[in-house]
């Protein structure tokens, strides 16, 4: 079943996508350009944006700090006012392994920020405009990290854990007004926010894989994408499990 309408043709549809100078990002906009997309992609890192633009005539970088509220102010306003979003998909995350024993408040209120804060940013320059043009699909990627609470997982979970509540209550109030919404919970992706880790990431995909299930989410209509599904159909069975059998199959498997 479809929750939100299905994208059957991307020829012309103007997509911004925001966290997309590398990985899962880079991945989808190379993906979306080359079935016809006007794409806008935006990060921090503006080199990358503009190489992105030069090996993909027609496409659009907008360099941007999306921890910057009035600097995403001012790049929402540009581009409505140059015409209809599509689809906007905030991609832009902040990831690296914490557990209690070694709490690094300044790195935690990072996660915040680019997780979390930044897709508030979002939300508050450009829900207007699309709730004005009655029509285009907002999508969010989360992770499996924030399906329930994790070892190594204590500042970057909670802000995935957010996304997807966030993700559900925006559908409820979006969907009726022509607005589709999604959320998407990857699993490992080989990226630089994974490149640091010190432990084995079942099921890795590339970030051409990943780009590949999410155009194929949207195009669907699915409103949570999650991938690979041997994996993420697992962890969200474990969403199920009372707390302590959750926490005893979790120290069972990870050893911590």
């Amino acid at each position: 079943m479809s929750l939100n309408p299905r994208i059957r043709d991307w020829s012309g549809r103007r997509v911004w996508l925001l966290g997309a100078s590398s990985g899962i990002g880079l991945a989808t906009a190379r993906l979306l350009h080359g079935r016809g997309a006007r794409v806008i992609v935006s990060a921090r890192q503006a080199a990358a944006l503009d190489d992105f633009v030069e090996a993909h005539p027609g496409s659009q970088a907008l360099a941007l700090d999306i921890t910057d509220r009035e600097a995403v102010r001012v790049a929402a306003d540009r581009l409505v006012a140059e015409g209809p979003l599509d689809l906007v998909c905030y991609l832009a995350g902040h990831y690296r392994p914490m557990r209690a024993m070694d709490l690094d408040l300044e790195d935690a209120l990072r996660h915040q920020q680019v997780n979390l804060t930044g897709v508030w940013h979002l939300l508050a320059a450009l829900l207007p405009a699309l709730l004005a043009q009655g029509h285009g699909h907002l999508s969010l990627v989360s992770s499996v990290a924030g399906f329930r609470g994790l070892p190594r997982s204590l500042a970057y979970g909670p802000t995935k854990a957010a996304l997807i509540n966030l993700a559900e209550s925006l559908y409820l109030d979006l969907r009726p007004r022509g607005l589709g919404v999604s959320v998407i919970t990857p699993g490992f992706v080989a990226t630089p926010l994974t490149a640091g880790n010190d432990f084995p990431m079942p099921a890795l995909l590339t970030p051409e894989q990943a780009a590949a299930e999410i155009v194929r989410g949207w195009e669907r209509g699915s409103f949570m994408i999650h991938f690979p599904k041997r994996f993420s159909r697992f962890l969200l069975l474990l969403r199920l499990l009372p707390h302590s059998a959750y926490f005893a199959l979790v120290r069972r498997f990870t050893g911590l």
